[in-house]
């Protein structure tokens, strides 16, 4: 018996179409099942859970072929489609592209190129469900097996586990026992020397007596009494030293296993968190109380909030408006690369990068399209990869300009306001938002003259496409105005009353005055990313366990005994949290590398007698530095999907490109975060007294 190629499904109103090529497709070894109308293709769709693909007419009696399209996608999004229609154009390429097609082609196609193209899908459609977290247990060799897919990975898990039981079962060093059994100084004590940890960085210790050690006050605020009562608690020895010493240990073993499995994709990020979560009360660390009190943060409910608030502007439109506004004026190269590209990661600090892109990458294709029309049907494959690159790295760029540009800052403000300082909306603005600008200036000079000769274009021609593209969206709706105002009046209390309201008060205000006005139902709650949500409340509750138990100043410690004694002062510091953090962003999400490294290095800036922002703000904004790999961010995995030839199919934007531009943008970012911030800017303007 011939090896199954793919399970397909044919969908066409011809019937001596549907049966030759049903026929052709069964002798090459798929399995085919055939339907005539849109109806019979969404049911069939829905029915069959081992379908792969489908291939799709355009003109059908009872229905368009596109709606067919978008209604298969929200049903079963993992499906491939692959257009096959006898009506093609370029306009009808790239609508069914934007709307998630895998592939477009025109009758009479070829029956190998189609085979590919099925078999290609089959390929697709694992990755897609890979990537919405649903494992596929792979079949082959035992070491396949064990290696495993994202968030099924049973060697890393076991990894995983041997450094959880590792932290259990290893005594803790004399070195972490003495820091946990050393005195806090009086309160009028000189700060600590370079080099030097002290008591006084995490905030909870300034609730600490003179003379009390943090294994005494563990033990009375934090060492939960396993729920029996004063009487046991009264009969209970007090925790001692190496006790502490113990859940430190524990702490850090798990924020070891967090990073592995957040890095490796061994089980999706939410259930990591929350794994991490039982382990703590299993091990004494945190009562629920506590754990749900961390999970429960202002910085957690505020991207909680921009989550649904991105949402609700992608469902009025608003985010197509957008779109349109910053790209109309943009005539030629320059004006594009040097007022286009700031102007968009300044957008991209408070609006979803991906949702951005998500409208714009679908102009740039057809900018691209056209092009390639006018130099004779020859695709331009370096316009596009400027377009896809210079577009996504920008988005990337505008990650530290403020809190709202992702959760990485959300959990940095987090961490900050655990050790005393937590900066408010309009401060983080001051020091991150005037590096946005000139970061994407320094990358739009990249683009500029590595793409200029290889392009050979003058004209772009990106206002003639955005004015047909407004034209056919029509005016503004009364949903949008209302979604732009409340927008705006969210940023303005964000910006205005952060210190009072927090930055999760101002945003969950804006969705209820959504919901009032009828713009936001509340059942566009249930479908916001919450795996991510939950991944930023589990660093919250590790943040707090770490740092509480003494594992935050005993890693950091570490790390600080390893450096060179020059980097212990001025920049070194800052300059190593960001290199650290900008390499290792590249290979686990920016929140999850921010949730793992920032208790860490925060109390770094202690031992070289630094502010606090200064590595906390170089933490964050290099974690946004994921430039190198396609899964580095959302960013750059859209603009690679959204990167194919509308008619052929061909990929135009690979890896390779990511790795060889993405590592140049990288040190670029670098060096500007450190000449033009750490030496410059942040020199200048100072830092609030500690």
């Amino acid at each position: 018996m011939s090896e199954i190629k793919a399970h397909i499904l044919i969908v066409d109103d011809d019937g001596d179409f549907r049966h030759v090529l049903g026929e052709r497709l069964r002798r090459q070894g798929f399995v085919v099942t055939c339907v005539a109308d849109g109806a019979e293709a969404v049911r069939a769709v829905r029915r069959d859970r081992k379908l792969d693909a489908v291939v799709l007419d355009l003109r059908l009696g009872d229905a368009d072929g596109e709606h067919v399209l978008r209604e298969i996608k929200s049903y079963r999004p993992e499906v491939q489609i692959v257009i096959l229609t006898g009506f093609g154009s370029v306009e009808s390429a790239m609508s069914t592209g934007s709307a998630g097609a895998f592939k477009y082609m025109e009758k009479p196609a070829d029956i190998d190129v189609l085979s590919k193209a099925l078999v290609d899908a089959k390929r697709e459609k694992r990755h897609a469900l890979a990537r919405q977290d649903v494992p596929i247990a792979p079949k082959g060799s035992r070491w396949r097996r064990l290696k495993g897919v994202p968030n099924n990975r049973p060697i890393m898990l076991l990894v995983g586990l041997l450094i959880l039981i590792g932290s259990l079962t290893i005594p803790p060093s004399d070195r972490l026992v003495g820091m946990l059994d050393e005195a806090k100084d009086e309160a009028s004590a000189p700060a600590p020397e370079p080099g030097k940890l002290s008591l006084s960085g995490y905030m909870d210790y300034a609730k600490m007596d003179p003379g009390e050690t943090i294994t005494e006050y563990y033990s009375d605020k934090y060492h939960p009494t396993d729920g029996r009562g004063e009487q046991r608690a009264s009969r209970e020895r007090p925790l001692s030293a190496r006790g502490a010493a113990r859940k430190s240990h524990v702490m850090i073993g798990l924020i070891l296993m967090a990073a592995l499995f957040w890095a490796t994709g061994a089980m999706p990020i939410g259930i990591t968190a929350l794994v991490v979560a039982v382990i703590m009360y299993a091990t004494g660390i945190m009562t629920p109380d506590q754990i749900v009190m961390s999970f429960a943060k202002d910085s957690v409910l505020f991207i909680f909030g921009v989550l649904v608030m991105s949402r609700v502007i992608s469902g009025t439109g608003l985010d197509r408006r957008i779109g349109l506004l910053l790209l109309g004026p943009m005539h030629d190269l320059p004006r594009l690369m040097f007022l286009f590209l700031p102007i968009f990661a300044l957008t991209c600090s408070f609006i979803s990068g991906s949702v951005l892109i998500a409208f714009m990458m679908p102009l740039f294709v057809l900018v691209h399209a056209r092009i390639s029309e006018e130099h004779g049907g020859k695709t331009m494959r370096p316009l596009l990869v400027m377009f896809a690159l210079m577009l996504c790295f920008s988005a990337n760029m505008g990650g530290p300009g403020s809190p709202a540009a992702g959760g990485r800052n959300a959990i940095m403000v987090g961490i900050l306001a655990d050790y005393g300082h937590a900066p408010t909306f309009a401060q983080w603005m001051v020091y991150g938002m005037p590096f946005v600008p000139v970061a994407t200036l320094a990358v739009a000079l990249y683009f500029f003259f590595m793409f200029r000769k290889k392009i050979g274009v003058a004209k772009l021609d990106a206002a003639s496409i955005v004015r047909r593209e407004s034209e056919r969206i029509g005016p503004m709706t009364r949903d949008e105005y209302v979604a732009a105002a409340v927008l705006l009046g969210v940023i303005v209390l964000w910006v205005t009353s952060s210190g009072r309201l927090g930055m999760g008060g101002p945003v969950v205000i804006g969705l209820v005055v959504l919901n009032l006005l009828g713009v936001m139902k509340w059942s566009e709650v249930a479908k916001i990313h919450w795996e991510v949500v939950f991944l930023y409340a589990g660093a919250s509750a590790i943040g707090k366990g770490l740092a509480l138990t003494g594992g935050a100043m005993y890693l950091a410690d570490a790390f600080v005994q390893a450096m060179p004694d020059a980097w212990l002062a001025g920049a070194g510091l800052p300059i190593a949290a960001s290199l650290l953090t900008g390499l290792i962003t590249n290979f686990m999400s920016d929140g999850a590398t921010v949730a793992a490294l920032g208790p860490i290095t925060v109390p770094m800036a202690q031992a070289g007698g630094l502010h606090p922002w200064v590595v906390g703000f170089s933490t964050a904004f290099s974690s946004s530095f994921a430039h190198l790999l396609i899964i580095g961010t959302p960013s750059n995995a859209l603009v690679y999907a959204m990167s194919k030839d509308p008619l052929t199919g061909r990929q135009l934007v690979t890896q390779k490109d990511f790795l060889k531009h993405g590592s140049a943008v990288l040190a670029i970012s670098f060096v500007v975060l450190w000449l033009w911030t750490f030496l410059g800017y942040w020199t200048w303007l100072g830092f609030p007294e500690a």
